[in-house]
């Protein structure tokens, strides 16, 4: 797992800083947003492995990033696996997030941190495959 990369656009602190403990345990660099206004800019900088995507953000939702973020050609990133991670559960949020190349949605109040951390590591380890994962 050493020298994976994921940038984290979260705006809870506290399950921001417990998931970036538990993947630094597991040797992820975790790059980190809370609300998303300078993802742009960190993508710019550099390409995670990974990304993992709140859709309730402060200033952009999760859904206007993906819409950037697949439609700028000139991060090369378009093949760089968004999962998102939200409280919105209802069929038509999860069914935008496939409709914008969510490679998984994850519902916080229906998955465990360890759950979370090891779907996020099958993506990583997987050849970064993208699927679904309701």
């Amino acid at each position: 797992m050493d020298s994976k990369k994921i940038l984290l656009i979260e705006d809870d602190i506290f399950l921001s800083s417990l998931l970036k403990n538990r993947f630094q345990k597991e040797g992820v660099k975790i790059i980190y947003s809370k609300d998303g206004e300078d993802v742009i800019k960190i993508l710019t900088e550099t390409k995670p492995d990974l990304i993992l995507l709140d859709i309730m953000l402060p200033k952009k939702s999760g859904f206007e990033i993906m819409e950037e973020i697949r439609s700028d050609p000139q991060l090369q990133i378009q093949n760089v696996p968004i999962v998102i991670i939200s409280n919105l559960g209802q069929p038509e949020d999860i069914s935008k997030g496939e409709q914008l190349g969510a490679a998984g949605y994850l519902i916080k109040a229906k998955t465990s941190i360890d759950d979370l951390i090891k779907k996020v590591k099958t993506f990583l380890t997987n050849n970064l495959q993208p699927t679904t994962n309701n």
